[in-house]
């Protein structure tokens, strides 16, 4: 049987499982599964990795993307760069780490690209950060981060002004605020400033409409959610696992 898996922590707003088993339906392919592997601590991938005959590759969403890092045998070039892995290949023994976020991402922001899209704010420093990060370098487009804390790489949400906000068109949500169950929560920026030359996308996916992206869309901005950017990057994955 071939095994593969998601890892992370918890695992209640998991698509990954569901979207697989129908995708090894639907191929006719009977002899692979796919698992979810929550656990609490990323100390725990030892075990799995002993326990689990037949896996072949896994998955890594929130919270390991960056601490899974540590626990592999090689690392794709986007991963060196970036810093996080959401995709392990295991080959001959080895654990080889990359990122399919990055592919999910581009193939999915592009359409909704504009050439009033210069410059972007990135909510959120976590490992999904890390992608969209790479995906900004790739295309051009100048990046800030902005979080609960002010750091050396991020401003905090209470510095957003009127003018950073004009100037910053893109805003992408990489934190789990507003996923369900708290559907109420949403990054703290002011929104008032929206324009409609605004794009905000939000990597979660349920709800399809976060509070963050309705707030947005009442201010004439253009919307995307995550759906499209975790299919795109859970075909990729596929594709790494049997190449």
């Amino acid at each position: 049987m071939r095994l593969f898996g998601l890892l992370g922590y918890p695992l209640t707003h998991s698509f990954s499982q569901k979207y697989f088993t129908e995708k090894f339906q639907q191929l006719g392919i009977s002899n692979a599964a796919y698992e979810n592997f929550s656990i609490p601590d990323i100390k725990e991938l030892t075990s799995i990795l002993v326990d689990q005959n037949g896996l072949e590759g896994f998955n890594i969403t929130i919270p390991y993307k960056k601490a899974v890092i540590d626990f592999l045998d090689e690392l794709s070039e986007p991963v060196k760069k970036m810093g996080a892995c959401n995709c392990v290949k295991i080959h001959e023994g080895k654990l080889i780490g990359f990122n399919t976020d990055i592919v999910g991402f581009k193939k999915s922001l592009q359409p909704f690209l504009k050439p009033v899209h210069q410059k972007a704010l990135i909510l959120g420093t976590g490992g999904a950060s890390a992608a969209v990060e790479y995906v900004f370098q790739e295309l051009g487009i100048s990046y800030q981060f902005v979080s609960r804390n002010a750091s050396d790489e991020a401003i905090s949400y209470q510095s957003l002004t009127k003018e950073i906000l004009e100037s910053h068109k893109l805003i992408i949500n990489t934190t789990p605020l507003g996923m369900y169950p708290n559907l109420d929560a949403c990054p703290e920026i002011p929104y008032q400033y929206l324009t409609t030359d605004h794009h905000l996308f939000d990597l979660i996916y349920n709800p399809t409409e976060t509070r963050f992206l309705t707030l947005g869309k009442e201010r004439g901005a253009s919307i995307q959610n995550g759906y499209e950017m975790l299919i795109l990057q859970a075909e990729e994955s596929w594709r790494i696992w049997n190449e």
